[in-house]
């Protein structure tokens, strides 16, 4: 029969030693560590989660989704096994607070950088206007699109709930910022099927000091000053009024930064032909614009025989980098001959310029409710 008044010495295992064991056995949790977990209990505000730690992990309804969530069943279901992020540190109860929302951030942020790198264009519906812009939601994140790049003549309270293609502009998870462009994504599209030395005709839709903007089929084009005609010209106003209908030529396509620059000085017959016979440029149009792209095959052809022979150059004879420096004039020297619509840069806002208007990607955090008490396993 077995002694059943065993003392804790003869036993050899106390409930000291049961505590120091279940303490060596126990898992370190920190805030940032992704772990899993089991639904214990679904309760009105939240629910209680089994990790592995002593007591039951705690997540509130607002770190449930990276979306609205009015009813913790909505997402999580009883005795349902997933992922969680650690938010907070154990409370005074010992009790973690955990999210699903950091998660779905963080794979989120992790999408749109991949999508930027790819170059890819998103569709999007706007559900709100600011001063500065629109407002979109990307991947779960809240996207923001500049006044600048917005290109439609709707009024942008108008925009709400009309569905947009966008490009990324800017992807930063550090300043919590994503900003994107509808212009570029239209401009991109239209770029797609048109051709340097194209003619089109197109409507005057703005003028400034520097230049006409020109509307070619639902996008924006730059005719710049010095492209209106080989003859000076003061002011772009003295020769397009708002509204006009205009012939010009595509002499640039540039789908990086979403611009299109236009030309009527190329098509013109005579120097000046823009301002004392505009019929005859358009009537021209066409011949002139074939002769351009005559000059500009044969510049291509020019340049792709010059770098020929350079291929079978021996290694001696081919100058080392810093022995021809001084034959290479300073950078301030040439830059006289860089084409003035180079210029117009600065008088575009870049999609920062804002930036006291661009929200927060990741909206502020409600404040979390306190965690109910400790629930013992």
């Amino acid at each position: 029969m077995v002694n059943q008044n065993l003392t804790a010495t003869e036993i050899g295992f106390t409930h000291e030693d049961f505590a120091a064991l279940l303490d060596k056995y126990d898992y370190h949790f920190s805030p940032g560590d992704v772990v899993p977990g089991t639904v214990f209990s679904i309760e009105p505000r939240g629910a209680l989660i089994d990790i592995g730690a002593k007591t039951a992990a705690y997540i509130p309804i607002q770190e449930m989704s990276i979306n609205r969530v009015d009813s913790p069943e909505e997402v999580l279901q009883s005795n349902e096994t997933r992922e969680f992020f650690i938010l907070t540190d154990e409370n005074e109860d010992g009790q973690l607070t955990l999210s699903i929302r950091r998660i779905e951030y963080m794979r989120a942020w992790e999408r749109v950088r991949q999508l930027q790198a790819e170059d890819a264009t998103v569709r999007s519906g706007v559900f709100a206007t600011n001063r500065g812009g629109a407002l979109v939601r990307i991947e779960g994140l809240r996207g923001f699109i500049p006044g600048s790049h917005i290109s439609t003549r709707k009024p942008k309270e108008e925009l709400v709930g009309e569905d947009l293609p966008l490009k990324f502009l800017e992807v930063d998870e550090e300043r919590n910022r994503l900003v994107l462009s509808h212009r570029r994504a239209l401009v991109e599209r239209k770029m797609n099927r048109l051709e340097v030395g194209e003619v089109v005709i197109g409507t005057v839709r703005g003028i400034k000091p520097y230049g006409a903007f020109i509307d070619i089929g639902g996008v924006s084009g730059l005719l710049h000053i010095s492209e209106i005609s080989h003859e000076h010209i003061d002011t772009p106003h003295s020769v397009f009024n708002v509204n006009d209908e205009v012939k010009v030529m595509i002499i640039d396509l540039d789908a990086e930064r979403g611009r299109i620059s236009l030309s009527t000085k190329q098509l013109e017959p005579e120097p000046g032909d823009m301002i004392k016979n505009r019929d005859l440029v358009y009537d021209k149009a066409e011949e002139m614009a074939a002769k351009y792209r005559e000059q500009l095959l044969a510049k291509q052809q020019g340049a792709t025989a010059a770098a020929a022979p350079a291929e079978v150059l021996a290694d001696e004879d081919i100058p080392s980098a810093t022995e021809v420096d001084e034959d290479i004039p300073p950078a301030a020297e040439l830059e006289e001959d860089i084409p003035v619509v180079a210029a117009i840069e600065t008088e575009i806002p870049a999609a920062t310029e804002t930036e006291e208007e661009i929200p927060a990607a990741t909206e502020t955090e409600e404040e979390i409710p306190p965690v109910p008490a400790a629930i013992e396993e």
